[in-house]
């Protein structure tokens, strides 16, 4: 089981292929079992690298470090352990975030970021962040039971609802911190200034991150794209793993020049 140890806490990782290094993060309260749809296809041409971060998954659940700074944190570790040169960094819904915060604070580290119905910000209209955390408080089967479904296009499997739901059960309950810092989170004020190349691909259907998030933040950052997966919600990569994988490919295939020429 590969573990590193790393700020006073311990990170479950997987590490294969070889190629130009990829480094995915999931979304909250689940775990790099979410990607299993990308691995056959990615770790062909590509050293992947998977990781549950703190508080989620296989990994620790430590009281304190659970904000995005401390996850960042995390991830340059990682990056720094396993002598990762410069991957791109993609991440799912809050994972987005990580990766985001990761290019703003250490552009050279990564080549470049692929947000996946990240959550850049929360728009007036989303989701009562508040909420949420008091729901989770009180009743968080219950909560989780109702919102989760809402991160799925219409007709998904209740399978895949349920696995979502049951792996966010079995992670740590301190990871509900992120949700206070995700209500003020916003990144548009320093997108102008990337010094990494950034994508978005979003699901046409999601509900809990509008498409205007990723519209909005791809118009203020110089040379980024927008990828839109038709038919899936929050979770393309699952939803529509087929479809994904190939707008993937080609964010990935426009990224790499971009990144040589990045200074």
């Amino acid at each position: 089981m590969p573990q590193l140890d790393v700020n006073d806490t311990t990170l479950y990782y997987e590490d294969e292929g070889t190629g130009p290094a990829l480094l995915l993060l999931h979304g909250w309260g689940t775990s790099a079992r979410t990607w299993g749809a990308q691995l056959a296809d990615l770790t062909r041409d590509h050293r992947l690298v998977t990781v549950d971060w703190r508080g989620c998954g296989r990994s620790a659940r430590p009281l304190r470090g659970n904000t995005t700074a401390g996850v960042v944190s995390d991830l340059v570790a990682l990056i720094g352990a396993l002598r990762l040169d410069r991957p791109v960094v993609v991440g799912s819904s809050i994972g987005a975030t990580f990766a985001t915060e990761l290019g703003v604070r250490r552009p050279e580290l990564t080549s470049g970021v692929i947000a996946v119905d990240g959550p850049a910000y929360w728009p007036s209209t989303g989701m009562p962040l508040a909420e949420l955390t008091d729901g989770l408080r009180r009743d968080r089967a219950g909560t989780l039971a109702a919102w989760v479904p809402q991160w799925y296009s219409p007709g998904t499997s209740p399978a895949l609802v349920d696995w979502t739901v049951r792996q966010i059960l079995d992670s740590g309950v301190h990871i509900d911190e992120h949700f206070a810092a995700a209500a003020a989170y916003d990144p548009r004020p320093v997108l102008p200034a990337l010094r990494v190349p950034i994508h978005y691909l979003h699901g046409a259907l999601d509900t809990e991150i509008p498409l205007e998030v990723p519209r909005s933040c791809a118009a203020l950052t110089p040379g980024a794209g927008l990828s839109v997966i038709a038919g899936a919600g929050h979770m393309p990569q699952q939803e529509r793993p087929a479809e994904f994988n190939a707008a993937l490919r080609a964010a990935l295939a426009r990224m790499v020049p971009a990144a040589r020429a990045t200074p």
